[in-house]
């Protein structure tokens, strides 16, 4: 065993010395320093190879002696060492152990070795997998695996980076539900949750779906199937006072207000409806779940105004009411700036004075909380303007619009009390969470594999990406190994 890792140590000093003696001949030759610098890396990952080589020889086979007792019974030393192979980061090897059971042909009940390693349960160390999930969270896994090639001289399949991606995912809920709430000194005086859909394109399934649509599509026709996927976002965030020509300047001539506060703590995840322990649950209803545990935890106190912000989607919406009377319901202000554009333009003709002139004077009345007047008025003018067909309904479709979400425009408070009257943050993450990855060229996924990806890349995108491999491998190690203090224990005593 000794004799064996100095044999290694011995390796590494022998290809440590090759690369000074590299060094020394490329300064007198000027060799390029880009030539160089790749001739010492792929030297560097052989030195590492080589000294994992010897950490693992210095460990042993795990031979604890003839017999081990293993969950209150005896096992017996197996004649022959079993082979496992590790990829590292420096690259593969292959790691001899001792196997305890009842004989070669049964399973094999205990490997002390693989417990003192505490080696994960694929065949890929844990460093690498996280190197190669940061990779894969961020672009496709074609994309990653060469460029882990590339960098690393490792060659891994499309297939086992998916399947690594699906077992890490699978401990992203449990590591949320030990995330500690953040301190409360560094978090806002205001509590934002704000959800919004995004649709993520999907593989068909010969048996349920319809054919995919070939040629010129028909209105309402789509080229691919989607499933949607609710993006929720949770932060907190200091009072922001304005008034409504603040409001007016920024959205309507681009003058945003630098001493704006940042959220703070924001925390992202994006939910798609499917089968969780054989029930199918809801997308928007596990998100508004994690809402009203987030307002448990960060606002213990209930001491905290409470906002939810979103845009006009009804299911959203009656979802929201079930958060309490406590949390005051807010329509994202450039929806309704949207509708507005809509109507102006039914009366005047795009890219207007006109029409700018309308959208400015209603704005700034509806953020001063003159929102039936506004109605009042767009209702008048149409009538006025004795309206015909698609017109008409268009403008029909806009006075809906604003009846409907009337209770959910309380803009004079909200400018008032500094709240947030906008679902950008929401909106970003859409775009961020899901639509960078899951709309990539030629992306089509399955239910669980896009769970999975998302799952990841909130972890990344929360900031929680070291955090969370620390857990994972703590979870790892109590889940295969939950007796490895008592292996170390005995090893000991054996050496001694």
């Amino acid at each position: 065993m000794i004799m064996a890792q100095e044999q290694s140590i011995l390796k590494a000093e022998r290809q440590l010395e090759d690369l000074a003696q590299l060094l020394r001949q490329a300064s007198q030759d000027s060799r390029p320093i880009d030539e160089v610098e790749r001739d010492l890396w792929k030297g560097m990952l052989q030195v590492g190879l080589a000294m994992m080589q010897g950490y693992v020889a210095g460990c042993g086979s795990g031979d604890m002696g003839p017999t081990l007792e293993h969950e209150g019974r005896p096992l017996r030393r197996l004649e022959d060492k079993h082979d496992r192979r590790y990829v590292s980061v420096f690259g593969e090897l292959t790691i001899q152990r001792t196997v305890y059971g009842t004989r070669e042909t049964q399973k094999h009940e205990a490997v002390p070795l693989d417990v003192l390693l505490n080696l994960p349960d694929s065949d890929f160390g844990y460093l690498l997998q996280q190197w190669d999930q940061q990779f894969c969270v961020a672009g496709s896994y074609e994309q990653s695996r060469r460029s882990v090639q590339q960098i690393l001289d490792i060659g891994q399949s499309v297939r086992s980076l998916e399947q690594m991606n699906s077992s890490m995912a699978d401990i992203v809920e449990p590591f949320r539900q030990s995330h500690p709430t953040p301190p409360a000194g560094e978090e806002g005086s205001i509590l934002v949750v704000t959800a919004d859909g995004k649709g993520v394109p999907m593989r068909r399934d010969p048996e349920q779906d319809a054919p995919a649509v070939r040629g010129r599509r028909k209105k309402g026709e789509k080229a691919n199937k989607t499933r949607q996927a609710c993006v929720g976002a949770v932060y907190t965030i200091d009072p922001f006072v304005r008034t409504a020509e603040d409001i007016v300047d920024e959205v309507m001539r681009d003058q945003r207000q630098e001493d704006r506060p940042p959220p703070q703590h924001k925390q992202l995840r994006a939910e798609l409806s499917r089968s969780v322990d054989g029930v199918e649950v809801s997308g928007k209803a596990r998100i508004f779940e994690w809402f009203s545990q987030q307002i448990k935890g960060r606002n213990p106190n209930g001491d905290k105004p409470v906002i939810c912000v979103m845009d006009g989607d009804r299911a959203l919406w009656k979802l929201a009411a079930a958060l309490g009377d406590h949390v005051l319901c807010v329509l994202d202000i450039f929806h309704v700036l949207q509708r507005l554009w809509q109507a102006a333009h039914c009366f005047y003709p795009e890219g207007s004075k006109q029409a700018a002139a309308f959208v400015t004077e209603r704005l700034e009345r509806i953020l001063c909380g003159e929102i039936g007047r506004v109605i009042g008025g767009i209702k008048q003018m149409g009538t006025k303007a004795n309206l015909r067909g698609s017109t008409a309904r268009q403008l029909a479709t806009v006075i809906g619009y604003l009846q409907r979400n009337r209770s959910l425009m309380p803009y004079d408070e909200c400018l008032a009390h500094g709240y947030p009257i906008g679902s950008g943050v929401v909106e970003g993450a859409c775009r961020h969470l899901v639509k960078d990855r899951m709309e990539l060229t030629g992306m089509r996924w399955r239910i669980h594999g896009a769970q999975s990806m998302l799952n990841l890349r909130s972890v990344l995108l929360n900031d929680d990406w070291q955090t969370f491999h620390k857990y994972r491998i703590d979870y790892e190690t109590r889940r295969l190994y939950p007796h490895r203090d008592a292996v170390i224990e005995l090893k000991h005593s054996t050496a001694a």
